[in-house]
C-alpha cells in the first residue's frame, strides 16, 4: 500500500510549540494553530493562599521535580481542554529550540510517554522548520520571543550552530522599558500589570526611524514634533497618558548605542560574519524574522536601514562585503510561522522515520541532542 494512503488513515500528529510566554497548538497538516495559550500553569499555593494571581510561568521552575509536575499538568490542560483528543498512542511533534535547555526536552518526553503513554515524540528544530513554509534551503533566520533575540543561519538545510548569536533584547526587555518611563511620570506601578503592559506595547507602540532615534538619543527629541499622546483606560476609571515619545522609544533598548556593541542589527552581522564567505550573500539575501515581536510595526524597516548604515562603518567595512539586504514574508503570522513548520514536517513520512518511539524510550531514556541525533542514542544514561 502506498505511504499516502497509510499516513490518510492514521489520525493526524499533535504539533507543540512551547514557548517562554506563549503555547501554539494544533494538528499537522493544518495551517493555523488551533489555539494560541499562554506558559503558565495554576500554582496550587498560592490559590489556597488566597493570591489573587495564583498562574506562574511554566519556566520559573525552581527544581525538576517543579518542571515535571508542571509540565504533566501543562500537557492535560492542553490535550483535555484544547485539543480535545486522547493523547493515548497518538504521535507528538514538538517544534523547539537547538538552545532549548536539555533538561525541558528530557522532562517534557518523560512527562508524554510515561504519564501520557503517546506513541512517538518528533523533535524538529524550530529555526530550520521555519524555511518549509517558504521552500528555501538556506536564510539567516532572526527569532525575537519574549525572553531572547537568536539569530541562526541556515545553509543547504543545516544549522550552522557555530555562527549564533543571542541577546535578551525581546519583549521582556521592551516590557520593563514600557513600565519604566511610565513609573517615571507618575503611574501607579500596581496599575502596570504585564498584561496592561503588553496591551500598552502592542495599541500604541511603534518602532520609529533611524533618524528620529538619534535626535530623540541627541537632546530627548526637543527638536522633533512628536506623535500623538494616547489616553489608556486602566481597572475602572484609572487613566493611563501614554507620551507619544515613550510609543517611539520603548523599541529603542533592542538598538542600544553603546560601546559593548550588542543590539539587533550587530548581532544579525556577527552571525553572518561567523560564517564561510561564500555563505554571507546568500544567507545576507534571505533573511527571515519570525516571533511575536518581529510584528511590531516598523521592525523590519529599521532593522534593514540599521544594517545598510553598519555595513559602512570601519567594524563592518573591510570585513564583510554585502551590498544588499533582503526579507521574506512567511505565509503565516510571525508569531506561529514555527508552528507551520512543524505542522508540515508532521504532514510527511519523517514523522514515521524520525521519531522517537515509545519501544525505544522504554530501552534508553536519552534523548537526542540536534548536533548528533543518531549516535547519542547508544550513548548510555546519564546518572
Amino acid at each position: 500500500m502506498p505511504l499516502y494512503e497509510t499516513m490518510l488513515q492514521e489520525k493526524p500528529a499533535i504539533v507543540l510549540e512551547i514557548g517562554t510566554a506563549l503555547t501554539k497548538l494544533g494538528f499537522a497538516g493544518e495551517p493555523y494553530p488551533r489555539s494560541i495559550i499562554p506558559s503558565e500553569v495554576l500554582d496550587h499555593q498560592a490559590k489556597n493562599a488566597g493570591l489573587t494571581a495564583p498562574n506562574r510561568r511554566l519556566f520559573d521552575y525552581t527544581n525538576e521535580v517543579e518542571l515535571y509536575d508542571w509540565l504533566v499538568e501543562f500537557l492535560k490542560t492542553i490535550f483535555f481542554k484544547y485539543v480535545l483528543v486522547s493523547p493515548k498512542d497518538r504521535k507528538v511533534v514538538i517544534v523547539e529550540s537547538v538552545l532549548c535547555p536539555t533538561i525541558i526536552k528530557e522532562k517534557l518526553a518523560r512527562a508524554l510517554f510515561v504519564h501520557f503513554d503517546v506513541s512517538s515524540v518528533f523533535f524538529v528544530p524550530t529555526h530550520l522548520v521555519v524555511l518549509a513554509t517558504l521552500a528555501v534551503e538556506t536564510a539567516l533566520v532572526v527569532d525575537i520571543g519574549y525572553k531572547e533575540a537568536i539569530v541562526v543561519p541556515v545553509f543547504c538545510g543545516v544549522q550552522a550552530l557555530y555562527a549564533w548569536e543571542a541577546q535578551p533584547l525581546a519583549a521582556e526587555s521592551v516590557h520593563n522599558e514600557i513600565r519604566r518611563q511610565l513609573i517615571e511620570s507618575g503611574v501607579d506601578a500596581s496599575l502596570l500589570t504585564e498584561s496592561t503592559v503588553e496591551d500598552i506595547k502592542i495599541r500604541t507602540c511603534f518602532v520609529t526611524t533611524a533618524e528620529r532615534a538619534a535626535k530623540y538619543r541627541a537632546d530627548g527629541g526637543a527638536s522633533l514634533q512628536p506623535c500623538p499622546d494616547v489616553d489608556y483606560p486602566a481597572k475602572g476609571e484609572a487613566i493611563i497618558k501614554v507620551t507619544g515619545r515613550l510609543r517611539e522609544t520603548a523599541y529603542e533598548v533592542m538598538f542600544p548605542e553603546d560601546n559593548d556593541r550588542l543590539g539587533l542589527p550587530y548581532i544579525v552581522l556577527n552571525a553572518i560574519l561567523k560564517c564561510p564567505r561564500d555563505m554571507r550573500v546568500p544567507l545576507a539575501s534571505n533573511l527571515v524574522l519570525i516571533g511575536g515581536s518581529t510584528m511590531v510595526q516598523g521592525l523590519t524597516a529599521r532593522l534593514k536601514s540599521e544594517l545598510l548604515a553598519l555595513l559602512q562603518t570601519d567594524l563592518y567595512r573591510e570585513r564583510l562585503f554585502v551590498q544588499a539586504f533582503k526579507f521574506h514574508k512567511a505565509p503565516a503570522e510571525p508569531n506561529f510561522t514555527a508552528w507551520l513548520g512543524g505542522s508540515i514536517y508532521g504532514a510527511t513520512d519523517l514523522v514515521l522515520t524520525k521519531s522517537i518511539t515509545r519501544e525505544a524510550y522504554s530501552k534508553n531514556q536519552t534523548i537526542p541532542d540536534f548536533t548528533n541525533y543518531e549516535e547519542t542514542r547508544g550513548v548510555p544514561m546519564r546518572g
